[in-house]
């Protein structure tokens, strides 16, 4: 499993990489690539094998071009990485948020939440310091226009995307991880805690831990969509007390 970061390369590099028009074609570029390419072709080896998967020699090989033609667009996976971050980010999504604040914050989390499921490498990048490129700030930007009409001060908005979105993510890594654990091992999640079973039914019948034994069958059954449907509630309840009510004035 990957445990890559964002900003790990040549910050001014990835940064000009994202914010700089595409250079035009010379004769020193291969005229079947472009930068878009190599970036949506390291996404799709991503996407199918994980962020591991990602070398320049392999997203080249899926280009059918020479490793090295890739050096003339950008400097490495390091710095590959940051653009790949950029592309999936949600500023690709420019419909404009609702101005209702808990509708906004919802549709965020929603459209995360499909994001990380889409990418199932993307929540274990550690994007503790990101790059800001021109697709996460555009994302940015229209989320914050939609909790424009409230009056909380504008650090406890950005607090409460970075709530928002930490939950989110964090559901996504534990679903995520599940699901490539069992590519990665050929066991599947049932048969992983039926393997587990008989020690468990014996820990749960020698009185130690009577309010385990005590829970009914499905307390741990909610699945992936259960899980985020209750935290998703949980955390825009919580933030009412920030925002108030959408229903009626502060």
């Amino acid at each position: 499993m990957s445990t890559e970061s964002s900003g790990a390369g040549d910050v001014h590099r990835s940064m000009a990489l994202m914010w700089q028009e595409p250079a035009g074609a010379d004769a020193g570029r291969d005229a079947r690539l472009s930068l878009d390419r190599i970036v949506d072709t390291a996404i799709g080896v991503a996407d199918a094998d994980g962020l591991e998967a990602v070398s320049m020699r392999r997203v080249a090989a899926e280009l059918g071009v020479g490793t090295m033609s890739l050096y003339r667009y950008v400097p490495g996976k390091d710095e590959l990485l940051d653009l790949m971050l950029d592309r999936v980010n949600l500023g690709e999504v420019r419909a404009p948020f609702p101005t209702d604040w808990r509708a906004a914050l919802e549709r965020y989390a929603r459209e995360t939440w499909e994001l990380y499921r889409r990418h199932p490498w993307l929540p274990f990048v550690d994007q503790s310091r990101p790059l800001l490129g021109p697709n996460a700030l555009a994302g940015l930007e229209a989320l914050l226009t939609g909790l424009s009409g409230t009056d909380v001060e504008h650090r406890q908005q950005i607090l409460a995307i970075t709530t928002l979105e930490g939950f989110v993510a964090s559901l996504a890594r534990t679903v995520n991880g599940a699901m490539i654990a069992e590519q990665r091992t050929g066991v599947s999640t049932e048969e992983f805690w039926q393997a587990q079973e008989p020690v468990l039914v014996s820990a749960m019948a020698s009185g130690r831990f009577p309010v385990l034994a005590g829970l009914d069958m499905e307390a741990f059954g909610a699945g992936p969509e259960e899980s985020f449907e209750f935290g998703l509630r949980v955390v825009l309840d919580g933030l009412v007390g920030v925002f108030g009510n959408p229903e009626s004035p502060r």
